[in-house]
């Protein structure tokens, strides 16, 4: 995921993404397939204990689209859509997933279609490739895409582990990313107009302790997960006050 200005720069990574990143995941013992899976099984949970139907989801910077049919099958939603300024990715994206009925758009195309009428939002590690100074442009797209009372689960690398800023250097993709702290991810939610949540800590052990996994659900306030979780709601007012600002990715 690029910044507004920049052109696509994951085009180079449409066919060969997953090898990429599994080179560095390679060192937790687990595939991208485990922790994109094992993430939406989080928001499901969460949903769960806040009530929601989601109807509707976006993924935004879906990439070559793996995570939507994963958004599919455990939030049982009927609108699909996925976002990405990488043409190449959308391609790839079409072409992988085509039993889905799945929409794709690039960030210009996408409010028109989709303003203030999405349940929720998807986002996981695309923040930290968008230049700090563009940040706030994605973030109140996103709260623009929300319908009122919406929310966005707004996952991010967690730069305080150190096993995170490893795996991320064998990721070429990743090597020059620029992280978030879990207080900047929040505060960049909230300038864009949503309301905070929660945020939680994710993915503690690697495969070779995998047996410890079970007390995670413990450590969950504890800021060293590889992993974090903003959860934030669009205000039910915020439509009518217009939230939001020029599209972007």
């Amino acid at each position: 995921m690029t910044s507004p200005s920049d052109p696509p720069s994951f085009d180079a990574y449409a066919r060969d993404y997953d090898a990429a990143l599994d080179q560095g995941l390679s060192l937790t013992g687990e595939s991208r397939d485990f922790y994109a899976r094992r993430r939406v099984e989080i928001v499901r949970d969460m949903c769960r204990h806040l009530g929601l139907r989601i109807g509707t989801v976006c993924d935004y910077g879906c990439g070559t689209g793996d995570t939507l049919p994963l958004l599919h099958e455990l939030l049982a939603t009927e609108r699909l859509i996925g976002l990405d300024p990488s043409t190449a990715s959308l391609a790839e994206a079409r072409r992988r997933h085509v039993l889905f009925p799945i929409e794709w758009y690039t960030p210009d195309a996408l409010d028109a279609a989709a303003a203030h009428s999405v349940d929720a939002v998807y986002c996981n590690g695309v923040f930290h490739h968008i230049a700090p100074a563009e940040r706030l442009i994605a973030a109140q797209q996103i709260v623009r895409l929300l319908r009122p009372g919406g929310h966005w689960f707004f996952w991010e690398n967690n730069p305080l582990n150190p096993g995170t800023r490893w795996v991320m250097s064998r990721i070429p993709f990743d090597r020059d990313a620029i992280t978030l702290r879990p207080g900047e991810a929040r505060r960049l939610g909230e300038e864009a107009g949503a309301n905070w949540i929660e945020t939680t800590f994710h993915f503690y052990f690697p495969n070779a302790l995998r047996a410890f996994r079970r007390v995670e659900i413990w450590l969950r306030r504890l800021p060293l997960g590889g992993q974090y979780l903003v959860v934030l709601r669009k205000p039910f007012e915020a439509q009518r006050l217009g939230t939001g600002s020029a599209p972007r990715d």
